[in-house]
């Protein structure tokens, strides 16, 4: 008997679990060998066979494989890439390899047998493997000396022949898989490997081809294609976004990217953070969130963490479920990989979780967690101790700051489109409504004091609404626009929403012969009402839609709530008149409501 530390077959049966999302990401692991070996083109090779589940038969994925023309690798080399936590970039912090668990513990984690066969220049491709079943049964406790084979013609016809050098890796026995077809491994790894890769994709540096076929037919391809770069800030061209943004970048540049120089013991690096907002163009028109290029981006919200040109991971601590305008921004913190213990680089390479603990919290609620008043308090003493976590807090308030000040942008941008200058209100809407009510108002003797303005001459008129429109802040064009369209339709109401250094939700003030009411976007009744409910409803669910409805009824409540407190503690002698302000604008609601 022996008392091994650590037994091989337990340790493998845990590293199995190591955690890794899907496939997918496992399967980048081994695209990160390949391009460290300096592969110019990687295929991902899925093969299927019949299946017989319940009693109809149904392809299922069998094998899958990834194929490179890198460098290939000699036979001391080969039996160490297979050893957990050894390989060949140990000491590299120049590229995207370096920690030695990707080969087989990507591998493992989805398949119960790893087969390598891997050639240099001129000579045969030398073969060894692990296999879950042998090492459980001890009867496997080293990496087997590796052996002379051919690599198996299905992979070569797949593969349309093998080129001079390179390396392919086999998962068999997919236990730990859980898509069952070579459609649904290509389908869910498409996005994901475009994104990771996209800048070695976009410059050329390497082309991902994705390939499915019959174990039993191989040269019959099902899909054949290349993935496409997915720029999760949408500043880059000819990508797998939908049209019309598939060949010109979607997005433009948020301001200029900072760059923060980081020492660390005896190194010296440096993070650059750049954000991306959505060009107004591909907001515009009716529900562009659940267009095809809308859907394309609600697939890549959150701020995406770039290490040696490679995608570590869309960290979501910085977003909101409940905020569909989240798919309009985009921003990128790139680091190289000698601030990996900074960072919190993960051996599997999907999370810098050190950034990612600390993006999850307010920037006030982690000073008080280590017991201090502030952020700033916080930030001077880490710069002071010169602890490691202090660029992880500095960026952490540079992205905060630059992301709220894109949602406020984001948001005067979506304001601007629902009121939609120029065009004619609808005979139902509720400006046409209200004039309606006032045409009648009048009729019955009731005079406001926008009323007498409608005797001036129109060019009049139009000017102070325009003047008054622009102090608001449209543009000149904008603001014309709508005053035109106003005085052809005749209308009394115009909403403009826009940031009022007010603790009102609305002002009125009238122009022209027209009431103007400004529904102030900074007050909190205007998410809870307007904003709430004026959001599209095509990419909505039906629990979205009720939470939707359950919140802006309750905001109502708060509203009133708030009034009635505001009469609660008037002064005795100003209550009076407060109770009849209510009555009589209840009376006017009543009519301008009648028929609702």
């Amino acid at each position: 008997m022996t008392f091994q530390i650590v037994p091989a077959n337990l340790a493998v049966k845990a590293m199995r679990d190591s955690g890794y999302k899907n496939a997918a990401y496992a399967l980048a692991e081994l695209i990160d060998n390949s391009i460290q070996a300096g592969a110019k083109t990687v295929s991902l090779l899925c093969a299927e066979e019949p299946s017989v589940v319940t009693v109809r038969q149904r392809m299922q994925i069998s094998e899958i494989a990834v194929l490179d023309d890198g460098s290939g690798m000699d036979v001391k080399t080969l039996r160490s890439a297979l050893q957990f936590g050894n390989g060949a970039y140990l000491a590299d912090r120049s590229g995207i390899g370096r920690f030695g668990m990707g080969l087989p513990n990507s591998s493992l984690s989805q398949a119960s047998r790893v087969e390598v066969y891997t050639w240099t220049q001129g000579s045969r491709a030398n073969f060894t493997y692990l296999d879950v079943g042998e090492i459980n049964r001890c009867e496997l406790t080293e990496v087997p000396e590796p052996i002379a084979r051919s690599v198996p013609q299905m992979w070569v016809t797949a593969a349309g022949g093998l080129p001079s050098s390179g390396t392919l890796v086999v998962w068999k026995s997919l236990d730990k898989c859980k898509w069952r077809t070579a459609r649904a491994i290509i389908e869910n790894s498409e996005l994901l490997i475009g994104r990771i890769y996209r800048r070695f994709i976009a410059s050329g540096r390497a082309a991902i081809r994705l390939r499915t076929f019959e174990a039993a037919s191989p040269r019959t391809l099902i899909i054949d294609r290349l993935a496409l770069p997915n720029d999760p800030l949408y500043l880059m061209a000819h990508t797998s976004c939908p049209p019309p943004w598939d060949d010109s970048p979607m997005f433009q540049d948020y301001g200029e990217p900072i760059k923060l120089p980081v020492a660390i013991a005896d190194r010296h690096a440096e993070v650059i953070i750049r954000f991306s907002i959505a060009k107004p163009t591909a907001r515009s028109g009716i529900a562009a969130g659940s267009r095809e290029h809308g859907q394309h981006a609600k697939q890549n919200v959150g701020v995406s963490i770039m290490r040696a040109d490679r995608e570590l991971e869309l960290q979501l601590g910085w977003t909101s479920p409940s905020e569909p305008r989240d798919r309009w921004w985009g921003a990128e913190v790139e680091f190289p990989p000698e601030l990996d213990e900074v960072f919190g680089v993960t051996n599997n390479k999907q999370s810098a979780q050190a950034l990612s603990d600390i993006a999850t919290l307010g920037v006030d609620d982690l000073a008080t967690r280590e017991g201090y008043e502030s952020h700033n308090e916080l930030q001077t003493v880490w710069d002071e101790e010169r602890d490691p976590r202090a660029v992880l807090l500095r960026i952490k308030v540079y992205v905060d700051k630059n992301l709220a000040a894109i949602r406020k942008q984001l948001k005067a941008q979506t304001a601007r489109d629902d009121d939609a200058p120029g065009q004619r209100h609808d005979v139902d809407s509720a400006e046409a409504r209200g004039t309606q009510a006032i045409r009648q108002r009048q009729r019955d003797g009731l005079r406001g004091a926008s009323d007498s303005a409608e005797t001036l001459p129109s060019e009049q008129r139009k000017q102070d609404i325009v003047q008054d429109l622009e102090s608001s802040g449209l543009e000149t064009a904008e603001a014309t626009d709508r005053a035109v369209r106003l005085l052809r339709d005749q209308s009394k109401f115009e909403f403009v929403k826009a940031d009022i250094e007010s603790p009102a939700f609305f002002t009125v003030r009238s122009k022209g012969g027209v009431i103007l009411i400004n529904l102030n976007t900074s007050h909190p009744a205007y998410d809870h009402l307007v904003e709430l409910l004026s959001q599209d409803t095509d990419d909505s669910d039906l629990e979205s839609l009720k939470s939707r409805v359950t919140k802006s009824y309750r905001g109502l409540k708060l509203l009133l709530e708030a009034w009635a407190r505001y009469e609660d503690e008037l002064p005795e002698q100003l209550k009076d008149k407060a109770s009849q302000a209510r009555q009589d604008w209840g009376r006017v609601a009543r009519q301008f409501l009648a028929g609702e």
